[in-house]
């Protein structure tokens, strides 16, 4: 099933998706451009941790240069204020001469995982949804220490549209990946081409930290990256997942 989290007159309601509507609990059935969409996770009673990969994939490791791909997963964290829904905005700041899109298959934890063994790491997954990770380039100071404000800004990094039940992902290690830029095809790839795969991740984090239901991993993203300007249409999407809208404005 897929879930979304919107505002209807008003009010945060939780909605499912058939057939392409927006079905609120009560049974109303909208047009997507109907709410307003909000990232597709339940509210949680502390700090959600946010964990997102770096050169995740091989392919963009080389296209940023890299000799050789990671050893061990390069990660930082983010700040939920980060987090963005369908439809909205992203800014650009003023003066910055490249931000791109990443687009990324996206991991919500379902249940506390402490010492998480390879074999069984799907049991913790609640399900998967879509993230668009922007990154300003400007601000990089270092790719295995990177700076706050390449990623962690309001409002940088749009999460939905929808959260989909892992058990309506047969395989997450199978998934097309494809970015638009104003309708042009700009970014392909597949999760199949990951250097670390999600149940690693599942068990390399829970190895020295406690995950928690409703935390996130955001996986990387392949190569294909192009900068983007006020007034563009980004949309990244996975297979299965949805496609994800997102437009730049000005700061």
């Amino acid at each position: 099933m897929k879930h979304a989290r919107v505002i209807v007159d008003g009010v945060v309601q939780d909605a499912t998706e058939s057939d392409g509507l927006v079905v609120l609990r009560n049974g109303r059935a909208l047009q997507p451009e109907q709410v307003t969409w909000l990232p597709p996770l339940a509210p949680v009673d502390r700090p959600r941790t946010i964990l997102a990969l770096g050169l995740n994939y091989a392919d963009h490791a080389k296209e940023l240069a890299f000799k050789e791909p990671p050893k061990e997963p390069l990660v930082f964290l983010k700040g939920e204020r980060a987090l963005n829904g369908h439809r909205h905005f992203t800014k650009r700041p003023a003066g910055v001469e490249f931000m791109h899109y990443e687009c990324e298959l996206t991991i919500v934890v379902g249940r506390p995982a402490k010492k998480v063994r390879r074999d069984d790491a799907y049991d913790f997954i609640a399900g998967y949804t879509v993230a668009n990770d922007y990154a300003i380039r400007d601000y990089l100071e270092n790719w295995y220490r990177p700076n706050l404000r390449v990623k962690n800004r309001d409002g940088a990094t749009p999460l939905g549209p929808w959260l989909v039940d892992a058990a309506d992902v047969p395989d997450p290690m199978a998934l097309a990946l494809r970015t638009t830029v104003n309708g042009k095809v700009t970014q392909e790839g597949n999760t199949r081409d990951m250097i670390f795969d999600v149940p690693f991740l599942i068990e390399y984090f829970s190895s020295f930290m406690t995950l928690n239901p409703g935390d996130l991993i955001l996986t990387g993203t392949p190569d294909g990256v192009v900068d983007c300007r006020p007034g563009d249409v980004v949309v990244t999407e996975i297979e299965g997942l949805g496609a994800l809208v997102n437009t730049i404005s000005s700061s």
